[in-house]
């Protein structure tokens, strides 16, 4: 039985298995330019953030109706609750799917056909993050969250995604002013590619609650000092950056040092269907390949619950942690 555990960096669209997008493309008519899913999974191998991004978005032709977002979020969920999620906050990336004609009323509403049943089918309580592309403009975020205004009664705030050096935080501070004008929760990648100096523009520019990735502010004493403080959640990926070269291996990833240091960090699986793990995976990647401690991971079960976005359900947060407390691991 899996650690209970809470995944809050998850984006929807980077669970789509080379089966499922070759199913998706004979519905809809889709070419692709892979013979077979073996071949289409050897694609998955990235030398970098843009490497990715641009299988990512190719990919993402085959996503067309309502009924493709509900069976792309679906199979996630059942995988998801197979490996312990049980909270899973969710980012969907509109302006990637307007730009192929797809619009944000066919991606809310096939997702939350899946997201509305989760709890009942999977035992999975859900939230929906819609991301602003950062390599786009500050007029298409702030035209996006526009499109988005019938919709609020799923979404609960907003998130900052794709390549992300030379597009700084600051760039998005109108958008995130109106979003949180509007009672949307914020969150933004930071300090993955991009220097620590992002982070701090984050929090201060954006009032971001939470930092996605955050593995470069360990460069800056001060910027940790402060995320302690704050307690500041990072969503940490690891098998994600190992994948995308910003850790060379496993055993090298800062984990370690981040929990030593005091950080509020959370192990998440980022785009699971590319990176080779879901959320259970990477725990289990985490605790074979940096020794973490029984405790070590009973603490970041316990985080991801703690910066979860759940304070409108607060019965569900407590029966979550109370489980987490309550867990006992397999002898090793």
């Amino acid at each position: 039985m899996p650690l209970p555990i809470a995944e809050l960096h998850l984006h929807i669209e980077g669970t789509l298995e080379p089966e499922l997008a070759f199913e998706l493309a004979a519905r809809n008519g889709v070419a692709l330019p892979y013979a077979d899913t073996d071949a289409l999974r050897e694609a998955y191998r990235f030398e970098d953030l843009q490497s990715f991004l641009n299988l990512y978005y190719e990919l993402m032709a085959v996503l067309r109706t309502e009924r493709d977002f509900e069976d792309l979020a679906d199979a996630y969920l059942a995988r998801a609750a197979a490996q312990g999620v049980r909270h899973a906050e969710i980012f969907f990336d509109p302006q990637a799917h307007l730009a192929r004609g797809v619009e944000t009323g066919t991606v809310v509403e096939g997702l939350w056909r899946a997201l509305g049943r989760s709890r009942e089918r999977h035992g999975v309580s859900t939230r929906l993050i819609m991301c602003f592309l950062r390599d786009e403009s500050a007029e298409s975020a702030l035209a996006t969250l526009d499109a988005a205004k019938p919709y609020l009664d799923r979404i609960t705030g907003v998130g900052l995604d794709s390549a992300e050096v030379g597009h700084p935080p600051v760039k998005f501070r109108e958008v995130y002013e109106a979003a949180a004008a509007l009672g949307l929760r914020r969150v933004a990648h930071a300090g993955e590619e991009g220097p620590p100096e992002y982070v701090t523009e984050a929090l201060d520019v954006l009032g971001v609650e939470r930092i996605d990735h955050g593995l470069r502010s360990m460069e800056d004493p001060a910027l940790v000092e402060r995320l302690v403080r704050e307690r500041v959640p990072l969503t940490l990926c690891p098998l994600s950056n190992v994948r995308l070269r910003t850790v060379d291996t496993l055993a090298d990833h800062p984990l370690p040092a981040m929990l030593d240091a005091g950080l509020m960090c959370t192990v998440n699986s980022d785009d699971p269907a590319y990176f080779g793990g879901y959320a259970g995976d990477n725990v289990d990647a985490v605790r074979a390949a940096l020794g973490l401690t029984d405790e070590r991971l009973r603490e970041l079960a316990r985080n991801s619950f703690l910066a979860s976005f759940l304070e409108d359900d607060e019965k569900l947060r407590a029966r979550c942690l109370a489980e987490v407390e309550a867990y006992e691991f397999p002898a090793a």
